[in-house]
């Protein structure tokens, strides 16, 4: 038998801990309620049904937490731990995470609707291997000496060097389509870099940070230097956003609210991170095997049910291709396994919310109705659950909405093109730029388009692949500031200049 007790589907650590029902935030080293007493409900999107609730934190419990976030960096025994203090307790929050894979594994599937097999793979996996890569760096933040000259000291001899000490309070703010991961990328150099933490996550999907904050509570974290405070965004988002005793703000989500939240920052000149949305092309050139280009190309846009930032949502394929490549897409589309996440066949989730599916599906709709053909899936899937069936759309123009705007769901446009000039600026064509793939063995094709493009990462004959050395981030609407890599730290640290007369 496997370590963990399987009952109806959740291991007994999974079903042990969201059947508490009523879930406490974590503050200053406290487990609390609302200052309010009123709570949201958690729905798993596979059933409709309300599994658990959480705290509904407003802007008092924001201040409280911020409060204690500020006493645990300016006075507490934060400050004085060593960087080889912060590498340990880094580490030893990634052992209990992998100690508790499979529990965080299921608490992510029930919670956000992925299957629990993904979630185990990918989210915990890649969360692990974060935590220990920033742990890594957290003895290894330096400064540097600077030979000066001060010509306006005629004979002066100084002594200069730079300092890299951390910026302060963090307001680290989720989405909720990778919520475990999500929050360690926030906390993994905010903690090495010696910063302390307000973590806020998505309000559909708040269990997975709760489940952390006890693994952090018991990797042994001064209190207040961790806070995770649960609510909506704009009763609690909102205020945590404009807290003067904030000094950083990192934020995954929507672009639209990573505008507002850009601007609040500026009021109180806090530093900020923004990691917002796509409209990532896939692109084909004519020498990839359209077998290949397919499965590529589906994997681009169903995995995670569509719900990634950086999902490949626009294929671009040569005309001579594009009904053999649509075609694959579209048999790999109708083979895919809908079913609830912790059912083990499952390959796609439902989407998250009630909300979300109706986005989608109101997407597939403006599609149909701006002349578009829809060649597989374009329906809700089942009258029970969030679930939308993966979809491929075919026919639409340029200019039209499902191939400018984020629909954040399981659908993929298709168009054909005709040469490397036209494919380059077609991709560009959004007011987004996170992510794109390009498709084939012609490496002097790739090479003279990796330029064109206009996007934070570029990835070839792959998508949607992820290690925490490579940096992370958007061009134009999507963004700007890089996530994971020793670029992300850069982000939580202030450079002090220091200068001595000898």
């Amino acid at each position: 038998m496997e370590a963990y007790e399987t009952v109806n589907g959740l291991s007994r650590e999974a079903r042990d801990f969201i059947g508490k029902r009523d879930h406490r935030m974590l503050v200053g080293g406290l487990w609390v309620d609302s200052g309010s007493g009123r709570t949201l409900d958690v729905i798993n999107p596979a059933t409709e049904e309300v599994i658990s609730r959480v705290p509904a934190g407003d802007a008092k419990d924001v201040d409280l937490a911020v409060q204690a976030a500020s006493c645990a960096f300016e006075s507490g025994s934060w400050p004085k731990m060593t960087p080889m203090d912060r590498e340990r307790l880094l580490l030893r929050l990634a052992d209990l995470v992998e100690q508790n894979a499979q529990a965080m594994a299921e608490i992510e599937s029930i919670d956000n609707g992925k299957p629990a097999t993904i979630a185990k793979a990918v989210d915990v996996t890649l969360s692990i291997a974060f935590l220990r890569y920033m742990a890594g760096w957290a003895t290894k933040i330096e400064g540097s000496t600077v030979d000066v000259s001060v010509p306006f000291v005629p004979g002066g001899s100084f002594n200069a060097y730079t300092r890299r000490e951390p910026v302060g309070v963090v307001a680290a703010i989720v989405a909720w389509n990778f919520p475990l991961m999500l929050a360690c990328w926030k906390l993994g150099p905010a903690l090495a870099t010696g910063c302390t933490v307000v973590l806020k996550p998505a309000e559909q999907t708040p269990l997975s940070a709760l489940y952390l904050g006890k693994l952090i509570e018991e990797a042994g974290y001064p209190p207040g230097v961790v806070n995770i405070v649960t609510g909506d965004g704009i009763s609690a988002g909102a205020p945590l956003t404009t807290h003067p005793l904030v000094n950083k703000i990192t934020f995954t989500g929507s672009t639209e609210v990573g505008k507002l939240i850009g601007k609040a920052a500026m009021d109180n000149m806090a530093r900020v991170t923004l990691e917002l949305g796509g409209k990532s092309p896939v692109i084909v050139l004519d020498d990839c095997d359209p077998v290949v280009a397919a499965a590529g190309a589906a994997n681009a846009i169903f995995f995670n049910q569509g719900q990634t930032c950086c999902a490949g949502s626009r294929l671009y394929v040569p005309k001579r291709q594009f009904d053999r490549v649509v075609s694959g897409i579209a048999d790999a589309a109708n083979a895919l396994k809908i079913g609830p996440g912790l059912e083990a066949a499952t390959q796609l989730g439902p989407l998250v919310s009630r909300e979300q599916m109706e986005r989608v599906c109101n997407y597939i709709d403006i599609g149909r109705q701006q002349g578009a053909e829809i060649v597989a899936g374009g329906a809700r899937a089942g009258e029970k659950g969030y679930f939308v069936k993966p979809t491929v759309i075919i026919g639409a123009h340029q200019t039209t909405r499902v191939v400018q705007e984020e629909i954040f769901g399981p659908v993929l446009v298709a168009l054909p093109y005709d040469d490397l000039d036209e494919v380059a600026a077609r991709a560009n064509d959004t007011p987004y730029g996170l992510g794109a793939s390009i498709w084939s063995n012609d490496l002097s094709k790739v090479h003279q388009l990796i330029p064109k493009i206009k996007a934070g990462t570029v990835w070839v004959n792959c998508h949607n692949v992820l290690d925490p050395a490579v940096p992370f981030g958007g061009f134009k609407l999507s963004g700007f500031g890089r996530e994971m890599g020793k670029a992300a730290l850069d982000a939580y640290l202030e450079t002090k200049s220091v200068v001595m007369a000898i």
